[in-house]
């Protein structure tokens, strides 16, 4: 059960923006499923907001392609048809090669570190079957390794890609049916123990796409 987030004094802007981050960050670890219906009542409800700040960030989010809104005002999670889902695996394979190379230089010891740490979290989830947790930790493993890049236009826009495919990827981890860390988890981190730019850019595209073009079959 999600409870609700009070804050007892906060502004009109604030509250919108508290919950256009909070309920984009559901949709991006898939919290939701694929084209889930929600109103404003029930976000208001959720995040203890009236309907103007609720407005408000599904306004944002539909912009962010996170939520789409039918013409008749309909308010739902995404539904990605196969070719969308081929698009986006291509904006990955596209991108966060690209964001990982740029990390390389600075993949000091503390980052690796912290990446096989955020495997063993993977491995936490994968054994308790929580999806929404192995999305969510997966999600950071990407996003530790990106942030060393210091791209941030880059970063934005993978992130709002993950956003887009929140809700797709419980069906993929599902099934998938993983039992381990995924393999190229391991190749990443050894490409960037050995500082193997090749070999790096191919583990971080074979991780991103690998699962998401089995979908689109």
């Amino acid at each position: 059960m999600i409870t609700p987030t009070i804050r007892t004094s906060e502004t009109p802007t604030a509250a919108h923006d508290r919950v256009y981050r909070a309920l984009r960050t559901r949709i991006m670890h898939g919290e939701f499923v694929p084209g889930q219906a929600l109103t404003l009542r029930g976000i208001g409800k959720m995040f203890d907001v009236s309907m103007t700040p609720s407005r408000e960030a599904v306004r944002r989010l539909v912009a962010d392609g996170g939520l789409n809104l039918s013409a008749s005002g309909r308010v739902s999670t995404p539904e990605l048809s196969n070719e969308r889902l081929e698009e986006l695996a291509s904006i990955r394979a596209l991108i966060e090669p690209e964001l990982a190379s740029r990390a390389l230089p600075r993949a000091h010891m503390a980052l690796i570190d912290r990446l096989q740490t955020i495997n063993g979290t993977i491995a936490e989830m994968v054994a308790k079957h929580d999806d929404v947790g192995y999305i969510r930790a997966n999600l950071e493993f990407h996003r530790t390794l990106y942030l060393r890049a210091q791209a941030p236009a880059m970063l934005a826009l993978t992130e709002t890609v993950w956003l887009q495919l929140g809700p797709t990827m419980r069906a993929l981890y599902a099934r998938l049916n993983r039992t381990e860390v995924p393999h190229n988890h391991r190749l990443i981190v050894a490409a960037l123990r050995a500082g193997d730019e090749p070999g790096l850019r191919l583990a971080v595209r074979s991780d991103v796409t690998q699962g998401l073009r089995m979908l689109a079959v």
